[in-house]
């Protein structure tokens, strides 16, 4: 397949580091269930894909139990390390992130990942208790094993407990994010305090929330920038500031999605998009953590 150079932009994050603004993730999809022991060489060969088509932002979690594999492809695929932003996560390992980390890059075979993410806040008992993670997730960064540190779904609440005791805000907040769920406080919040918005599940409009009140203009700028809707979808994240983090397991696809990086949607474009996706709601993510219509 021909591979045309199309260069993702990058956002500066509030320490200084440059990230770039699509992600190949290796959840969701890939997620194993059970002791997960057994490596996927099918995952292995579509992270060597997405970085042979310049997909330099990977995404891993501790809970995904995909860390093995992204770390053997990054050693096959004999990219440059400093080329590439690995992000990975920790859940299980919360109540001891110090060894939490060691154990992941260990799985990775790095010396540092580039990003550093509490996994969710929905499994603390007590403010001081993630006060007190943050505290090692800055140790972490001081310790050099990870470049830049942040969270992934916390809602304003977890935020502000976590800037009153903080030494280092955090950079990032990685979050379920799409028309039919746009956080719009949690994302005024992350502009006030200068965090980063990333967002998985980007594509949720089109893959599980579908039909849906955005269909019909999706497609019609779908024809109009002579894209598929997923790069519509994409685009309107990346117009937001927002960074998409999605993933395939087919090198076609892959290579379609890095045409959002091509074009530019419109401010009334958005907003279109925004009002439209207002009309619904869908959470496909942590639902037995929230009420039914709880858009926060």
């Amino acid at each position: 397949m021909a591979h045309i150079h199309t260069p993702i932009p990058s956002l500066k994050l509030n320490d200084g580091a440059s990230v770039p603004m699509l992600a190949y993730g290796t959840g969701t999809a890939w997620f194993k269930s059970g002791e997960g022991s057994e490596i996927d060489k099918t995952l292995i060969d579509s992270i060597k894909t997405a970085i042979k088509l310049e997909y330099y932002h990977l995404d891993g979690a501790e809970v995904y139990k995909t860390e093995p594999e992204l770390g053997s492809a990054i050693k096959e695929s004999g990219i440059a390390r400093d080329k590439l932003f690995v992000t990975t996560k920790v859940m299980f390992g919360v109540s001891d992130i110090a060894k939490a980390i060691k154990t992941s890059l260990e799985k990775l075979q790095l010396d540092y990942v580039d990003l550093y993410l509490i996994h969710a806040p929905f499994f603390f008992k007590s403010d001081e208790e993630m006060q007190k993670a943050w505290a090692a997730m800055e140790q972490v960064k001081v310790d050099g094993l990870a470049k830049t540190i942040g969270v992934s779904n916390y809602l304003p609440k977890h935020l502000e407990t976590t800037l009153k005791t903080a030494k280092i805000p955090p950079a990032v907040n990685q979050i379920e994010f799409h028309p039919y769920l746009q956080h719009k406080d949690l994302l005024d919040f992350h502009k006030k305090h200068n965090i980063a918005t990333f967002a998985y599940g980007p594509l949720t409009a089109l893959t599980k929330a579908a039909p849906g009140p955005v269909d019909d203009y999706i497609a019609a700028l779908s024809t109009k920038y002579a894209v598929n809707p997923a790069e519509i979808f994409l685009r309107w994240c990346i117009d937001q500031d927002v960074v998409p983090v999605t993933t395939s397991g087919k090198e076609q696809r892959l290579s379609d999605y890095l045409r959002c990086a091509t074009f530019k949607l419109t401010p009334k474009e958005i907003q279109e998009i925004n009002d439209l996706g207002d009309q619904k709601h869908y959470r496909a993510f942590f639902k037995d953590k929230f009420a039914a219509d709880d858009r926060s």
